[in-house]
C-alpha cells in the first residue's frame, strides 16, 4: 500500500491516478488547503485497477495526524508530494514555508522510521538550482536556490541523506522542471487558487471577454525574446514517479533524478500552441522583466532515461491541448 501526501493536489493526484491504474492500493492524505475535495471524488470515481483505501484530511505539521495513518494502515512506501510551492509567497513569508515544508517533512520521517517504512519518493525541484551556471542543468549542477521555496526543498534533500546514512531511510528525489498539462481522460487536472503557471493562465484569457495576457520580458538572450522553460507533461511526469517506486523496490540506492524533456520552449512559443489549439486570438500586453526571471531553465534528463529507464513521451501540444480541455470543464463545471 501505497502512501501518498499531497494527493489531492496538481502533481500528487495525477501520480494517485497512475498508482491506481496501475493497480496499487493507495492512500491519500491531504490538508485540502491547496488540494481540492473534488479531486478525491473524481479519483474515487475512476474503474481502476487499484484503489483508495483511505481518503484522510490531515496536516504534516500535526505529528498525530500523519503517525495516526501509519498505526492504522500497513504502508510499504511513500511519495511525498505536501508542500506549499509559491516563489514570490516564500520570499514575503518565509516562516510559512519553512515551518511547513521543512517541519512537515520531518514529521512525516520521523512517522516513518517509528513504523519501520524505509522507502520515499519525493517532490523536489528545479529551483534548488537557482540561477543556472550552465544548459542544459545536470545533476551535477551547484545547489545555490535564490527563494525560500528552493531552499526548503533543498534542506529536505539534506535531510534525506542524513537519514539514509543514520537510519537506512533510501529515497529518491525527482527534480521537476515545469509541470504542464493534463489527465488526458479530462477525469483530473490542474487546478490552482490563484493560479500562478505560465499555460493555465493563457488559457484562462480565453475564457474572458476583455481579458489580456501578460507577458513579462521579451529582451532576454534567447530565440525570440522571452524566457525559456522545459515543459514536462504531467502524464509523463507521474510515469516518473512509479518508475522511482520500483527503483527502491528493487534495492535501488538513494538517489536523485531531473524530470525535463531538454527542450526548451520560449514564452511566445508557449502562447503561439495555445492559440493554435483553442483557435482563438488572444490579446497580450508586453510588459517589462520580472526579477528573478532567469533567460532559460532546460533540464538534462540523461541520468533519469538511463537509470530509470524513463522517457518523456509528451509534446508541448500535448500538453497544451490536455490543459485546455481540462480548462473547459473547470471553468463550467467547478468555477461557475
Amino acid at each position: 500500500m501505497i502512501l501518498v501526501t499531497g494527493g489531492a493536489g496538481y502533481i500528487g493526484s495525477h501520480c494517485a491516478l497512475a498508482l491506481l491504474e496501475q493497480g496499487n492500493d493507495i492512500i491519500i492524505f491531504d490538508s485540502l488547503e491547496l488540494g481540492h475535495k473534488e479531486t478525491i471524488e473524481n479519483l474515487k470515481a475512476i474503474n481502476s485497477k487499484g484503489k483508495i483505501i483511505d481518503f484522510i484530511q490531515g496536516n504534516l505539521q500535526n505529528f498525530d495526524d500523519i503517525n495516526s495513518v501509519f498505526k492504522k494502515h500497513k504502508i510499504d512506501a511513500v511519495i511525498h508530494f505536501a508542500a506549499f510551492s509559491q516563489v514570490g509567497e516564500s520570499v514575503k513569508n518565509p516562516q510559512k514555508y519553512y515551518f511547513n515544508n521543512v517541519y512537515g517533512s520531518l514529521n512525516l520521517f520521523k512517522a516513518m522510521l517509528e513504523n519501520d517504512v524505509k522507502k520515499i519518493v519525493f517532490s523536489s525541484t528545479a529551483a534548488t538550482y537557482g540561477e543556472p551556471e550552465y544548459i542544459p542543468i545536470d545533476e551535477n549542477h551547484p545547489q545555490n536556490p535564490i527563494n525560500p521555496y528552493g531552499s526548503s526543498k533543498l534542506m529536505i534533500e539534506r535531510i534525506l541523506d542524513d537519514y539514509d546514512k543514520a537510519y537506512g531511510l533510501r529515497s529518491v528525489r525527482l527534480r521537476y522542471f515545469n509541470v504542464a498539462g493534463a489527465d488526458s481522460q479530462s477525469r483530473i487536472g490542474e487546478w490552482h487558487e490563484p493560479e500562478t503557471h505560465l499555460i493555465p493562465n493563457i488559457l484562462k484569457s480565453t475564457f474572458s471577454s476583455g481579458k489580456t495576457f501578460e507577458m513579462y520580458g521579451t529582451d532576454y538572450d534567447t530565440v525570440d525574446g522571452t524566457c525559456v522553460r522545459d515543459y514536462i507533461n504531467i502524464e509523463d511526469l507521474a510515469n516518473a514517479h512509479l518508475l522511482a517506486l520500483n527503483y527502491l523496490n528493487n534495492g535501488g540506492k538513494t538517489n536523485y533524478f531531473n524530470l525535463g524533456t531538454t527542450n526548451g520552449n520560449s514564452v511566445k512559443q508557449v502562447f503561439s500552441a495555445c492559440e493554435k489549439v483553442t483557435g482563438k486570438t488572444i490579446p497580450v500586453n508586453v510588459m517589462g522583466r520580472r526579477e528573478g526571471d532567469p533567460a532559460s531553465l532546460v533540464a538534462d534528463n540523461k541520468k533519469a532515461i538511463e537509470t530509470l529507464k524513463w522517457a518523456p513521451k509528451k509534446t508541448l501540444e500535448n500538453s497544451v491541448d490536455s490543459a485546455y480541455n481540462w480548462e473547459t470543464i473547470l471553468q463550467n463545471k467547478y468555477l461557475k
